[in-house]
């Protein structure tokens, strides 16, 4: 009877201490309290992949129920900048966007989160992190190796029996006159937006150079000049060409119309990179493309393409602290998931910026870029040393030169006087 009294005193005593607890601490200790629903905005300027990284973050909000992503895709036309200009300024900037590096990263600064202590960053090649390098301390995270030159269709080179690349500016001229010939447009001319001339195009000039970082330098103090530079004129030479043997309306064909052309097989040639291989396997998935150097003059040693990390992850600092961390969450995942790196890979068609991301069939045009890339025969990204505004102002004056707006001469002299506007301000 002792024993059977103790035990039941003993549940007693138990039962009054549970029922004294607090009731949210018994709750507490049972269940933990939802995470707080994040909404992210991603503004993402490749509006080839733009259904791809829909899907990408979807499989991401799957797995982490309390994040909502919002993406915003722009590019093209509309990849102008202007609008984050706008947000920025409004307050309702996106949590994660996209910065080229070199003076673009001093420009944006102060809405540039340090993400020196992210696990990606051990990962990266070696020089991939140098644009959004900043006295010591990492602003971007790389997302993707690019490259370009001139992409070529070789079932329409066979047609028009064109049996090898062509190394100079009279042997594609040759070729371009045999592509018509055979009833095909030599080149795909979509001039409309102003970075395919006054980036990607005009970039080969400074690229040619023996030192372009040294040449741009002179370019700053005024001991060189760019009208007076022989490599301008070879690039005038061939965009002449372009546009004797183009599509027709080159200043209203849009990127898109441009790429649907040549993927259609209505043009043998566009001045495009890798970024354009998912758009190609969209419209013609048996397609096996050619990449090649740009021939500007009559030297035959030209044997390098463009190779660069175009764009840079970046978070923004303005940013809640639970939407930067969240926000460095998913850029993570991107990177070191097993599903970040198959979107990557295989639906991104990207070549990868880390060592451990091996592609799986990212198409012929990365598999050319990847053996130049290994090989070293590489040429520099230039514009990320322009200084600020120049891009934009190159652009237009070649548009108005593809126009007829602008003579040779005047065109020459409108990127020096651009050039000394930007350094004097």
């Amino acid at each position: 009877m002792k024993k059977l009294a103790l035990i039941l005193l003993t549940g007693v005593i138990s039962l009054s201490l549970v029922s004294c607890q607090n009731p949210d601490d018994r709750e507490t200790k049972k269940t933990p309290p939802p995470k707080q629903d994040i909404t992210l905005t991603v503004r993402n300027p490749k509006v080839e992949i733009s259904t791809q990284f829909e899907q990408m973050a979807k499989a991401y909000e799957k797995k982490n129920p309390h994040v909502n992503i919002v993406i915003h895709t722009v590019g093209g036309a509309a990849d102008t900048l202007s609008d984050l200009k706008a947000e920025m300024a409004s307050g309702k900037a996106p949590d994660i966007f996209t910065n080229t590096g070199f003076e673009n990263a001093k420009l944006w600064r102060k809405y540039l989160e340090d993400l020196s202590d992210q696990p990606w960053v051990k990962d990266a090649y070696g020089d991939a992190l140098t644009p959004v390098t900043l006295n010591g301390k990492i602003y971007g995270m790389p997302m993707n190796l690019e490259g370009y030159g001139l992409i070529y269709n070789k079932e329409l080179f066979r047609k028009a029996s064109i049996t090898r690349e062509p190394r100079t500016l009279s042997e594609l001229t040759a070729d371009a006159k045999k592509l018509k010939k055979a009833g095909v447009t030599p080149f795909a001319t979509g001039y409309y937006e102003d970075w395919k001339l006054g980036v990607h195009l005009l970039n080969i000039a400074f690229a040619m150079q023996k030192d372009p970082d040294a040449f741009i330098q002179r370019l700053n103090n005024g001991t060189a000049r760019i009208d007076q530079n022989p490599a301008f004129n070879d690039v005038l030479d061939f965009l002449d060409l372009t546009l004797k043997y183009g599509t027709a309306n080159p200043l209203t064909t849009d990127y898109t119309a441009e790429v649907n052309s040549f993927a259609n097989g209505k043009a043998g040639i566009i001045l495009q990179g890798n970024w354009i291989q998912p758009m190609i396997n969209g419209i013609a998935p048996a397609m096996k493309p050619g990449l090649m150097p740009i021939p500007i003059n009559e030297e035959p040693s030209n044997e390098s393409i463009v190779v660069s990390v175009p764009n840079y992850w970046v978070v923004n600092k303005q940013a809640s602290p639970e939407e930067k961390k969240e926000a460095k969450k998913f850029l993570n995942w991107m990177v070191s998931s097993t599903k970040g790196k198959a979107y990557m890979t295989e639906k991104f068609k990207f070549i990868p910026a880390f060592k451990t991301i091996k592609p799986e069939n990212p198409g012929p045009l990365a598999d050319e870029i990847m053996q130049h890339y290994k090989e070293g025969k590489t040429l520099s990204s230039n514009w990320f040393h322009f200084p600020v505004g120049v891009r934009d102002e190159f652009g237009a004056a070649m548009k108005m030169y593809v126009g007829k707006k602008l003579t040779r001469e005047q065109l020459l002299h409108e990127f020096q006087k651009s050039w000394e506007r930007s350094i004097s301000q």
